[in-house]
């Protein structure tokens, strides 16, 4: 490891792993807990979607902010702080009774949640250097997790009889208990090229991130669209309600299981091989929807595993190709952000004007474009002769 021995290494990513299940279980409760939140501000549906863009404002924020703050801080310490601000914030939740209040204090939820994901990325690269894919899988397999596990938080919580904002502490409790391993342990820092008979880092290149840049915008929200249209395109299909919803969770579902089953496959395969065959499987997915050769649930549960390894096979090729900083693991959050905003505010007004044909439609134009990029990548690469 670049600058940790073996045991320190394990110990401070095992700490990350359980971090990303904590992270996982804050960015998931918002949804469940929505009702809840709408009953004790009183506000309508319509009025409470502001949450969701307020917390999407504080990640954009965050990405910037935590790059800069890992490159000149300790890295734990900064961690710390943002899980300090996380704990907090998850606490005070049921008691913002105010839209407004409950508004600002997600804002700062997202720009912890982010900052908390982009700095324990960038410190698991610094950590395992050039063999951080299968551990950068692992970790966002964990981030699933959480997302997965929060749900049976709320409702052990309501089938106890107690309120919701229980849901909200126990979570809070989890980020806490965080605070202490990660201060006891000395934080990872940037592989020092002069040591040793490391190989030459990787060129700087503006072109380069540009299309990493691009690609992860176009990934993230490929996969919010997905996520976020599937239940009222199943609806529009004629679905009923009960069984739309349960698409979602089929996408999920294999999303998590996806990014479990690409730890061993990235050591066997390398990160071209996996991007192209992840992308193959979405196009053929996207395809058979818009054929409509396939069952709704089965496409839910292709479309997720195709998109499963994509995030974290990317984000490990980028530290092969790149000098990866916390600024430049910002940026990257940043794109993502972007992407998850953009795109999936178009679609609605896309089913709208054009049908349900235009989301299989769309949902495949998200895939190529993803294949363009690879290609462009790839040729950026072998033009630099790295």
């Amino acid at each position: 490891m670049p600058t940790l021995t073996l045991d320190h290494g394990r110990r401070v990513t095992l700490t990350y792993f359980v971090a990303f299940i904590a992270i996982g279980m804050c960015v998931g409760l918002l949804g469940p807990t929505l009702p809840y939140l709408a009953d004790m501000t009183g506000s309508g549906m319509g009025q409470i979607a502001i949450l969701f863009t307020a917390r999407a404002l504080g990640t954009m924020l965050g990405s910037v902010l935590s790059g800069v703050l890992i490159d000149r801080f300790d890295g734990h310490r900064v961690l710390a702080a943002m899980l300090l601000l996380l704990a907090a914030g998850l606490a005070t939740v049921p008691f913002s009774q105010a839209l407004a209040l409950l508004t600002a204090l997600m804002f700062l939820l997202g720009l912890a949640e982010v900052s908390v994901n982009a700095g324990a990325n960038t410190l698991l690269l610094w950590t395992h250097g050039p063999a951080s894919p299968p551990w950068i899988s692992a970790l966002h397999f964990c981030f699933g997790l959480g997302n997965m596990l929060v749900p049976l938080v709320l409702v052990a919580v309501l089938r106890l009889e107690l309120s919701f904002a229980w849901a909200f502490w126990l979570v809070a409790l989890c980020v806490a208990a965080l605070l202490l391993p990660l201060l006891r342990q000395a934080s990872p820092r940037p592989p020092d090229i002069r040591v040793g008979n490391r190989a030459a880092p990787p060129p700087r290149d503006g072109w380069r991130l540009a299309i990493f840049l691009l690609m992860f915008g176009l990934y993230v929200g490929m996969e919010v669209t997905f996520a976020g249209w599937i239940t009222a395109y199943g609806v529009l299909s004629g679905l009923a309600p009960a069984e739309a919803a349960l698409l979602v969770t089929l996408f999920w579902l294999t999303l998590s299981a996806g990014r479990l089953l690409a730890i061993p496959l990235v050591r066997l395969l390398s990160p071209w091989k996996v991007l192209r065959g992840c992308l193959a499987l979405g196009l053929a997915s996207a395809l058979a929807l818009h054929g409509q050769w396939l069952p709704l649930s089965l496409v839910a549960l292709l479309f997720g595993l195709a998109a499963s390894a994509i995030f974290p096979t990317l984000f490990g090729l980028s530290n092969q190709l790149m000098p990866v900083s916390g600024r430049t693991t910002g940026w990257i959050f940043l794109a993502s952000g972007l992407g998850g905003m953009a795109l999936p505010s178009l679609t609605g007004p896309l089913l709208e004007h054009a049908g349900t044909s235009a989301f299989p439609l769309l949902l495949a134009a998200l895939v190529a474009a993803l294949f363009l990029g690879l290609v462009l990548l790839r040729a950026r690469v072998r033009l630099a002769g790295r």
